[in-house]
């Protein structure tokens, strides 16, 4: 049994030509069944329901054989143990720092401030921060970083953006780019080795389907 871990949502949705491409189809949609393990047309092929940012744990632990996971959630888990052949080029967006409409983020580096950061992303800030030469707090939070700045419990935020439109609605502006954002195809290694007669089908259909 082939199982691939998944997230809902828009990665989900994204993913559902690429699972075409291989032949594999959920008999259930994610968004409105509870099962968290879904079966396909393929006797041999399930997915797994689960938080974006704990697919790469099912995957590295064997628990899932593939999965679907955001580049920004990788980067944070750090990818022990994950191949990594595929990026999907799906939901993209932008890992950005963003800060109040009024605040001044470039005269603040200058003048060498100690910035208050909120950002699920502790990981990928505190890189993006000590190579600037920055100092700063990190606070981390885990829904509504554009509330941080507006309540003074930080000057800026590292989040995913995408439109920005969420930035607008509440004043706020992007100032700085750390990274292009997409999803990747993560393999379990032992599992490549193993079961590679199953799984290569898969990655390469996948392949296909992207260029």
């Amino acid at each position: 049994m082939i199982t691939i871990a998944l997230s809902k949502g828009r990665i989900f949705e994204e993913t559902t030509p690429l699972l075409a491409a291989a032949g594999i189809h959920a008999l259930e949609n994610p968004e409105s069944s509870r099962k968290l393990i879904l079966p396909t047309n393929r006797d041999d092929v399930r997915l797994i329901i689960v938080r974006a940012t704990d697919v790469p744990t099912y995957v590295q632990y064997g628990a899932a054989d593939l999965g679907i996971a955001g580049k920004d959630v990788l980067d944070e888990h750090g990818g022990e143990g994950l191949y990594q052949p595929l990026d999907l080029n799906i939901a993209k967006c932008k890992m950005m720092v963003a800060v109040r409409e009024d605040f001044d983020y470039e005269a603040s580096i200058r003048q060498g401030a100690r910035l208050k950061v909120v950002t699920k992303y502790v990981k990928t800030a505190r890189e993006h921060f000590a190579d600037k030469g920055m100092h700063v707090d990190l606070i981390k939070l885990y829904g509504s970083m554009e509330l941080g700045p507006l309540v003074g419990l930080a000057d800026a935020i590292v989040d995913l953006v995408s439109t920005g439109g969420t930035l607008r609605a509440n004043q706020l502006k992007a100032v700085e780019e750390i990274g292009a954002i997409s999803s990747r195809l993560v393999v379990n290694q032992a599992s490549l080795k193993l079961n590679r007669q199953q799984l290569q089908p898969i990655i390469d259909s996948f392949a296909r389907a992207i260029q």
